[in-house]
């Protein structure tokens, strides 16, 4: 067994669907609405999640919340991309490396995740995007650390549900072609066509906030149902009254098929 199979069991432990909280967003957004204080939200995810999604520069200054037995794990985002900029109206998806495998390792990652976007409209940005990802997911292999590949679609918001499946059904399979372990991605309208298209364990992300907690737990149902191993959510984790009670409902619904309103009773009552 190695490195990367140890480290990827830790996330799929026993087999079960990985929950994924994450607290990202900083790395494009700046600080946003729950997520301003980076001790104070560490501080609103609970143990009994799989993995916390964070970017490098973080991880140095809330490395307690993961230095203890039974923590979750720390997955590094790696590349920066103007494709999250969506405040600033981008549209090329330009993608640079700002950490290596090598500077996240030393800081404590235990995972990484690369964003990759195509169909930016220009065939070269495309081609450098793909050069890009696959240069870390290189590295990482010979690191023995795994790598999430994400498919972030270009203007994703513009898209129809269509253009929104094709996009992720195609680029799915060519971030399992190009070297990623795991998928993360947008539930779609056909997503077992996505599921059986890539080879890798797909998780289903969260997405913009949802009008109720219900709707979320609702969705993360959804993406089980359709053949997602885990879910990766980040807003409608953390931007809510009781977040601590809304994981655990969110880890009842995913690993343990858990009706979302019965988990949102028992927890969020």
């Amino acid at each position: 067994m190695t490195g990367r199979d140890i480290r990827l069991n830790k996330l799929f432990s026993r087999s079960e669907h990985a929950v994924i909280i994450a607290v990202d967003h900083g790395y494009m957004d700046g600080p946003i609405p729950g997520m301003v204080d980076l001790r104070e939200t560490v501080a609103k995810i609970d143990s009994c999640v799989d993995g916390i999604l964070l970017s490098p520069g973080m991880l140095k200054h809330i490395g307690h919340a993961f230095a203890y037995k039974g923590a979750p794990i720390p997955i590094v985002r790696l590349n920066w991309s103007t494709v999250f900029c969506f405040e600033w109206d981008y549209r090329q998806a330009r993608s640079v490396k700002a950490f290596s495998v090598r500077d996240a390792v030393e800081l404590g990652a235990e995972m990484v995740l690369v964003s990759l976007t195509l169909q930016t409209g220009d065939e070269r940005q495309d081609a450098q995007n793909v050069a890009l990802f696959a240069e870390l997911c290189n590295e990482a292999r010979q690191l023995g650390i795994p790598v999430i590949g994400e498919c972030f679609p270009n203007d994703s918001a513009r898209l129809s549900p269509e253009q929104l499946h094709d996009i992720v059904l195609r680029s799915c399979r060519i971030l399992a072609e190009l070297g990623a372990d795991v998928i993360k991605t947008f539930h779609t309208h056909k997503f077992p066509e996505v599921v059986a298209g890539c080879p890798l364990p797909i998780l289903g992300l969260g997405g913009s906030k949802t009008p109720h907690v219900l709707d979320s737990l609702r969705l993360a149902q959804k993406e089980i149902a359709d053949g997602a191993s885990g879910v990766v959510f980040g807003r409608n984790a953390i931007q809510i009254d009781n977040p601590i009670g809304y994981q655990k409902a969110l880890v009842e619904v995913v690993k343990r098929g858990m009706d979302p309103e019965a988990a949102l009773k028992r927890y969020m009552a």
